[in-house]
């Protein structure tokens, strides 16, 4: 009697822990979907997350949620097929979150040559390309910042340069000659690189700590499904 009413616990422990691995991986999908999108605004060098990206972490939490619903229908339905498919998927999961959180550690300190290369070129294509002006006005706007390290970097750029302006998106207060020989006190003087790797820099590791976090309660998912599995397996009646 005392091995059966330890397994009731064991089992609603990993019903209990199933289920939120079900949350976490809806969450954790949500939070790398909204990060790869807000990313995708960003002016990033291309080819430099060695192959880590927020949109990988949206699948994986996608991948926790499938295999925490199938854990949750192995311990309510006592199934020992569906429980060892839990343990493997969550296990795999548990190696390929930590994968996850370790290159996003090393992406961290790639930002800053990400960035300030990825900056530069949209600052260069600003006027040839629609799409990267719109970009580059959006990022002055929002953090109040005007080129790459200040705003005499526009000095170099095209028409800019030739007629001693800035684009409108720098000026502190909007007018029809707000950015005509631009100074500090008419345009915003700081630069955007440091606001903006601040800000994706902020992103990766929020990112990168919630699947660890998520990594380390897995491991006692693991340890209770493999208890339930032991038990069933050894002919206890759990329910």
């Amino acid at each position: 009697m005392a091995a059966e009413g330890a397994l009731k616990c064991v089992k609603f422990l990993v019903f209990f822990f199933s289920f939120v691995f079900c949350l976490c991986g809806a969450a954790l999908a949500a939070a790398g979907a909204a990060v790869s999108l807000a990313l995708g605004r960003a002016p990033l060098a291309p080819g430099g997350a060695g192959g880590w990206s927020p949109a990988a972490v949206a699948a994986l939490g996608g991948l926790i949620f499938l295999s925490a619903f199938l854990g949750c229908c192995g311990a309510w339905r006592e199934s020992h097929c569906l429980l060892t498919t839990f343990t493997v998927l969550l296990s795999l999961i548990f190696l390929l979150e930590l994968a996850a959180a370790v290159t996003g550690y090393v992406f961290k300190n790639k930002v800053h040559g990400l960035v300030e290369d990825g900056l530069w070129a949209a600052v260069r294509g600003y006027e040839g390309d629609a799409a990267l002006s719109a970009t580059v006005d959006g990022i002055q706007r929002e953090l109040s910042c005007c080129g790459v390290n200040n705003y005499t970097d526009w000095a170099s750029v095209g028409s800019f340069g030739a007629n001693d302006s800035v684009p409108s998106s720098c000026c502190r207060q909007p007018g029809a000659s707000c950015n005509l020989r631009p100074t500090p006190a008419t345009v915003f003087a700081k630069g955007c690189l440091p606001s903006l790797e601040a800000w994706v820099g902020r992103n990766v590791v929020v990112l990168a700590a919630m699947a660890l976090g998520v990594a380390f309660f897995e491991v006692l998912g693991v340890v209770f499904s493999c208890c339930l599995m032991r038990g069933i397996r050894s002919g206890y009646e759990v329910m």
